[in-house]
This record gives structure tokens, C-alpha cells and sequence, in this order.
């Protein structure tokens, strides 16, 4: 077998490189470790929960409505960190850069990066660069890793019959964006990259209720990220298609390029599973937030297995996780 663009779009395709790539022996300090393929490890350090990822982005294009790779950069070390639960304390980078890429675009990028930074208190604390020869590279590669403090770590695997289901705004803003973009779809501001350092948006939502799971519906989308979620915990979710909010906008450009908006990259949404009791203060939290104000509770957590649509009509369906991200190089 080699490898090809399906094994890094995170389907299931995906699964079976990962099961090549996380065969180590030495994978965890004392915590959540690699075994646990979640968005972040924690190991306990001088008596408080240390929270460590890393990512890597190949966006393309670079620049798209609504963000760019440098944003994506920092927000999605940032979104993972917040997923365990970890607020965000500082970050590394470091950059591969084709010969002949424009300064003036490295210009554009850093102050991306440090604008998205300012937003959820982090720091840039240490880097690398490398530079390629032409053709080696489709510009830039950046990868950033981040630390963050949990007071208490969540799990994307947390989930529990009698939770709700909450996400935190729209849905597939992102990958479609890229595609209609690519595509050269003049859409004005009609549909933008959802793309954000959530950290803040997560503390209001941890401060207003019990949250059990989280996690960040990116590569994959919402699909993969709620079969995740239901896999993990040994649970059976219920979801209710006419609560799933997708823009009109999001939906037409879905139907022309043959792309169901649930199974396209987010950077800039979260995936809840709340304690019942908690869920309209949680809720109320984040819709409070600005990243937050399209929040809405999608569906239950009941015993049983699989991920099940209620369909508008009164049917069900299955929720399955994508083969792989028919939107490749989005994040």
C-alpha cells in the first residue's frame, strides 16, 4: 500500500494510516497520551494538567475569504488545546517556505498569526524556518504546537446517555469557502472561512455548566467528528436534521459542487456533549460569545450504538463518517 491524499483527510481512510503511525510503545507521560487519538495529550506536571498538541497546515490557496494559513495556524493548535479543556499558554512554530515566496505575504501571514494570538492571551514563544528549493513546496507549510494548563481535562470520549448535544454555530463554513473559492465562484461575503481561536469562546461555556466531551469538527467535519465522539464513548447519538445549522448560502454552493456541508472542515466550531441540566446555561454562555451566537442544541445521547439522523420528514438515517474529506488541503 502507499500512501495517498485520502490517508490525511480524515475519514476512515485516515483510521488506517493512523493505525501504521501511532504504533509506539513510548506513548503516553503520565496522562492522555497518544493511545487515546484525541485532540491533544495531558500529563501532570508540578501539580497542574499540561496539555500539548501539534499540528501541521497546507492550506490552499494560502489566502481564502475570511482567513488565511497563518490564521489557521494558530487557531487550530489553539481549538485543540481548548478541546481538552487547556487555555492556552504558548506556542511554537515552525515554517517551511518555497524559494521565491513573497516577503510581503510573509508579512501578511505573521501579523495573521499574531492578530489570532492577541485573541486568546497566548504567545509565540520559539520557531524554525526552512527554506526549499522552487517546486519543492506549494509556498508555505507551517507547523505550530501549543501547551496549555487544564483545570480539569476533557475527553472526546466523555459522553453519557441523557447529554445533550450542543454545536457552537454553523456548519461547514469552512470547507466550502475553500471549494467555491477553488472552484471560482464569485460569492462575495456570502460564505466565509468560520476560522478563530475558540479558547474563550470554551472558557465561558466550561464556566457555565458540566461538559462532558468536546471536540473540534475540522478535518473530517461534523460527520467525523460526531461518529468520533459516539464511537468512543460507547454511546448511541440521536440528531435532528432540522436543528443542524447550516447556512443557505453553505447548503446552495453544497448542492452545485455535490458536497454535503456535514462532512467538510470547520476551523472554527465546536462539538458539546452537556450534562442535560446544564444545557441551557451552557448554551446561554455561548451564544453570549461572538464566536458563539449561532450556537444551538442538535440532539440527545441515548444507550446504544452509531450516530442517527431524524430526519425532517420523520425517517432515519445514519450519520457516517466520510471516506475521506472530499475538500483536500483545507486546513
Amino acid at each position: 500500500m502507499k500512501v495517498n491524499l485520502m490517508h490525511g483527510a480524515g475519514g476512515e481512510v485516515m483510521g488506517e494510516l493512523l493505525g501504521t503511525l501511532t504504533k509506539f510503545t513510548h506513548n503516553n507521560a503520565g496522562g492522555i497520551g497518544l493511545e487515546a487519538l484525541d485532540d491533544g495529550a495531558v500529563f501532570p506536571l508540578g501539580g497542574q494538567n499540561i496539555v500539548f498538541t501539534t499540528d501541521s497546515h497546507v492550506v490552499k490557496p494560502i489566502f481564502f475569504p475570511g482567513g488565511d494559513i497563518g490564521r489557521i495556524a494558530v487557531s487550530g493548535t489553539v481549538n485543540d488545546l481548548a478541546m481538552m479543556g487547556g487555555r492556552p499558554i504558548a506556542l511554537s512554530c515552525g515554517m517551511l517556505i518555497e524559494e521565491g515566496f513573497e516577503v510581503s505575504d510573509l508579512e501578511r501571514i505573521v501579523a495573521s498569526m499574531d492578530e489570532a494570538l492577541g485573541e486568546c492571551g497566548a504567545a509565540l514563544v520559539t520557531g524554525d524556518t526552512k527554506v526549499l528549493e522552487k517546486g519543492a513546496l506549494d509556498g508555505i507549510a507551517i507547523n505550530t504546537s501549543g501547551i496549555g494548563v487544564a483545570a480539569r481535562p476533557v475527553r472526546d470520549s466523555g459522553l453519557v446517555p441523557g447529554d445533550v448535544i450542543i454545536v457552537s454555530g454553523t456548519l461547514g463554513d469552512h470547507g466550502l469557502a475553500i471549494m467555491a473559492h477553488r472552484e471560482g465562484f464569485d460569492l462575495g461575503e456570502q460564505i466565509l472561512s468560520d476560522v478563530a481561536p475558540l479558547w474563550t469562546l470554551v472558557e465561558q461555556a466550561l464556566g457555565a455548566g458540566d461538559i462532558h466531551a468536546m471536540k473540534d469538527p475540522t478535518r473530517g467535519g461534523f460527520a467525523n467528528a460526531i461518529n468520533e465522539m459516539a464511537r468512543k464513548s460507547g454511546v448511541c447519538i440521536r440528531i435532528r436534521e432540522e436543528a443542524l445549522p447550516i447556512r443557505r448560502s453553505v447548503r446552495s454552493a453544497g448542492e452545485m459542487l455535490g458536497i454535503d456541508p456535514l462532512d467538510v472542515a470547520n476551523e472554527g466550531k465546536v462539538v458539546m456533549g452537556v450534562d442535560a441540566g446544564d444545557a441551557t446555561a451552557v448554551l446561554q454562555a455561548l451564544k453570549s460569545h461572538r464566536y458563539g451566537r449561532d450556537a444551538v442544541i442538535v440532539g440527545t445521547v441515548t444507550e446504544g450504538r452509531h450516530v442517527i439522523m431524524e430526519t425532517a420528514i420523520g425517517g432515519e438515517r445514519f450519520i457516517e463518517p466520510p471516506v475521506g474529506d472530499p475538500v483536500p488541503r483545507v486546513c
